[in-house]
């Protein structure tokens, strides 16, 4: 079984993890499903190409679980190797043949570009009232504390995302998302961006006929 277009070098670290501000993505199909796939498929190894190995690890398990919601059974391929495991093609191969898959959707990063803007923080000031020898009258000692200059990003995040059929030996159906997020210093953490892409994976598999 060959599965094209395996990548071992990615791109800098991934932050889904931080992502505070997102939008659904864009998506396009790159590849239309074939009409010799033998779709629909029912049980799928879930293999993402990230540097980071919890950003993997996120968008696998949330995509298992919204195939899980709609009956089929998926694996995420961090459940079955740790940080050390090696990410080969023989690595998968033997999860493939362990799980009797009969399909891997693999999403792998395309293009990740971010634009930083430098924010100024509001200044702080503490005011401290001493009384005088003097009725009514007051020594003031004010301090003005003013945090260092903070920085949002913006980012534009393309994934593409390849159903390869065990069968076919081959890909049979592909999308690509592009989604625009941002981190603002002054948000929580949050996974939107994990959510929203695997929603959209899921969404197109099931629209184009290769689940149940």
């Amino acid at each position: 079984m060959t599965l094209k277009r395996f990548r071992q070098a990615c791109l800098p670290l991934f932050a889904f993890a931080i992502a505070a501000c997102s939008s659904g993505p864009q998506v396009t199909r790159t590849q239309e499903l074939s009409a010799s796939a033998d779709a629909p498929y029912g049980n799928i190894l879930v293999i993402t190409l990230l540097s980071s190995f919890d950003s993997r690890r996120y968008l696998e398990d949330e995509i298992v679980a919204r195939l899980a919601a709609r009956g089929t059974t998926a694996v995420p391929s961090t459940s079955l190797m740790d940080t050390r495991t090696p990410v080969t093609r023989a690595t998968f191969v033997k999860m493939v043949e362990d799980l009797d898959a009969d399909a891997i959707l693999l999403t792998q990063l395309v293009d990740l570009r971010s634009e930083g803007t430098i924010v100024d923080m509001s200044p702080e000031a503490t005011v401290n009232l001493r009384p005088t020898g003097y009725w009514n009258v007051f020594s003031v000692d004010t301090t003005e504390y003013v945090e260092p200059q903070a920085i949002d990003f913006k980012h534009s995040l393309v994934l593409l995302t390849e159903l390869y059929s065990v069968k076919e030996r081959g890909p049979v159906w592909g999308i690509q998302s592009r989604s625009q997020y941002s981190i603002s210093f002054d948000r929580a953490r949050d996974y939107s961006i994990v959510i929203n892409e695997a929603k959209a994976i899921t969404d197109y598999l099931a629209r184009d006929g290769l689940i149940d």
